[in-house]
């Protein structure tokens, strides 16, 4: 336990220098060129590392599906009950929708590391590119408020390479490749990396949050669905079902993230109170380092 302490404190160390040099350096520091780097870049090696470390197989594929399957219920749930609760329209979209769309990218698939070790990034990594169809389409969707085009949306989907670079590990996979030790040295020091920048990232889009940007009825409600009911629900539907206890974990972990940094994204470029928006994700990261250690006892049951 001692030693998952200390790998997940490592983890918000990177977070914490994320954070210092943007208060440090102001605007010197360019978000978003470090994003596309990540994104359209480094994230690649990630991909490939993660799905070409071993063979593609069912169980594989089993873990996304029950990740979205878990995403889809407490989104409906979510809906129907916010809307008797937020008559606001923008608080709505946001009470719907902030809490499924988790960090499992630049959080989740260090953390799993830190907890699981190599053995979960295949299933992190596909996990995450789940999560990405997610935000890509129902966070979309909500954050736009009804006004975003489908077509546009397809077309974002597509223009992301770590799609179509995980689309090549998998058939790569499935035809028997094994990359040289060579090869996943290059791809591992492009993978962590990437993973080093994403905490980074995350340290760096904090910085400016504030809480009292928000009403106590959202914060309550979004927190609650993120750390409470989501949870709930996660650990019913593993604890039914038969899958490795690894696997399992892995998911609850991934479903427990704080909130992405995609939600103050997309609530930036519909202007969805993109300021509360990142004041929430701002608290469920801060409370996050409280819950993540009761979510690792809770690992013990499934």
């Amino acid at each position: 336990m001692s030693s998952i302490i200390f790998s997940i404190l490592g983890i918000y160390i990177f977070i914490v220098i994320g954070f210092v040099a943007k208060m440090s350096f102001k605007e010197a520091i360019d978000d978003k060129t470090i994003t596309l780097i990540n994104v359209y870049f480094l994230q690649i090696f990630l991909t490939f590392w993660g799905l070409l470390i071993r063979p593609v197989d069912v169980t594989l594929l089993y873990a996304p599906s029950v990740y979205f399957v878990i995403v889809v219920i407490v989104l409906v749930i979510s809906a129907l009950v916010a809307k008797k609760l937020f008559s606001d329209k923008k608080e709505y979209s946001i009470a719907t929708v902030a809490a499924i769309i988790g960090n499992t990218g630049n959080l989740g698939i260090p953390l799993n590391i830190a907890i699981f070790g190599e053995e979960s990034i295949p299933y992190t990594t596909i996990i995450n590119l789940m999560n990405v169809f997610v935000v890509y389409t129902i966070g979309v969707y909500y954050y736009s408020r009804g006004s975003f085009d489908v077509k546009t949306s397809l077309k974002n989907i597509v223009k992301l390479p770590i799609l179509w670079a995980a689309a090549a590990a998998i058939i790569l996979s499935m035809q028997g490749y094994k990359p040289s030790d060579e090869i996943m040295k290059v791809l591992m020091m492009g993978a962590y990396t990437s993973i080093v920048m994403q905490l980074l990232l995350f340290g760096l889009y904090l910085y400016g949050s504030e809480a009292k940007e928000i009403g106590k009825r959202l914060t309550l409600w979004v927190i609650g669905i993120k750390f409470l009911f989501l949870p709930a629900v996660t650990f019913l539907i593993l604890y039914s079902i038969e899958m490795d206890s690894m696997i399992k974990g892995i998911i609850f972990i991934e479903l427990l993230m704080p909130l992405a940094i995609a939600n103050v994204n997309f609530a930036s470029l519909y202007d969805c109170k993109p300021k509360v928006v990142t004041a929430l994700v701002f608290i469920s990261s801060l409370l996050f380092l409280g819950v993540i250690f009761i979510g690792i006892r809770v690992l013990g049951y499934l």
